[in-house]
């Protein structure tokens, strides 16, 4: 099976090609390679490679950022899906989407179903959401797979920026009121893999199991790294930020459930793993 992989070279994209390169002919495509904001190079790469499925993992993912820049944030997250989606279909390929979390805004309490009504917060949350949109209203073979809270090997995220400021200080202070889920890159890409062989088509929510705060997530990682470091905990308003975050995004997989598919394990287990890989050496 022939696979096209957009934003090959970001955090999710590395571990997609790699997975799926054990089993398929896989085209990874990063963003020197495939501006996805221009309809014509998407179209021009979709015709020459005609692929079986496009996993679309380019993303504007700078959720501050996005709050002084939405037109970019638009431009690629909504107007650069409908062009992948455009080509997508052209060539009769299947299209998994990531998504997010940002989707909801976080008043609901308890973990959102993948039919559950969007209502984002943020800039970012709104332009994934139109990026959904269009994938809805132009393919008829989708997969939409909302993520959270991603962390992996490659580029930047919360596990890699606590470890660094573990070597910079010696009190930490971290948002507590803020609950969501984990989500290792490597354990995405595995289900990403099985789902897109499927004609199991629709909306799906795929975090590692469980669910905690910043704070106990960042206590979690110096557990699990040996590091001795006071985390003392805070609220989102002793903390501002300039995108609102939604205050609970855990995600219910309910849609991993009614298809079969095997859950995603424990957020702990895979931050376990991650964590004795890099001081591993690895």
């Amino acid at each position: 099976m022939k696979v096209v992989v957009t934003g090959a070279n970001g955090q999710l994209g590395r571990d997609l090609v790699r997975r799926l390169s054990a089993e398929h002919e896989v085209y990874g495509f990063g963003r020197e390679a495939l501006d996805v904001r221009d309809p014509d190079a998407c179209r021009d790469v979709l015709r020459r490679v005609r692929p079986d499925v496009v996993v679309h993992a380019a993303a504007y993912t700078a959720v501050d950022r996005a709050e002084s820049e939405p037109d970019e944030a638009f431009r690629v997250n909504a107007d650069g899906t409908r062009n992948i989606a455009m080509a997508a279909e052209e060539v009769g390929a299947k299209l998994c989407y990531v998504s997010t979390d940002y989707v909801f805004d976080g008043r609901k309490g308890r973990p959102y179903g993948e039919y559950d009504d969007t209502n984002p917060v943020n800039v970012y949350g709104r332009s994934k959401r139109a990026g959904e949109w269009f994938v809805q209203a132009l393919c008829r073979k989708f997969f939409i797979v909302r993520t959270a809270w991603v962390y992996g090997a490659h580029g930047q995220n919360f596990v890699k920026t606590m470890l660094r400021l573990a070597q910079e200080r010696d009190v930490i202070r971290v948002v507590d009121d803020q609950i969501g889920s984990p989500t290792y890159t490597v354990d995405l890409a595995n289900f990403l893999a099985r789902l897109v062989v499927t004609d199991r088509y629709g909306i799906y929510h795929a975090t590692n199991a469980g669910s905690c705060s910043w704070y106990e997530f960042a206590k979690a990682i110096f557990e699990e790294a040996d590091l001795h470091v006071r985390v003392e905990p805070c609220t989102t308003d002793e903390f501002p930020r300039p995108a609102p975050r939604p205050k609970y995004s855990v995600l219910d997989h309910m849609a991993i459930r009614t298809n079969g598919f095997p859950d995603l394990r424990h957020w702990r287990e895979a931050l376990r793993d991650f964590v004795s890989s890099r001081f591993g050496g690895a």
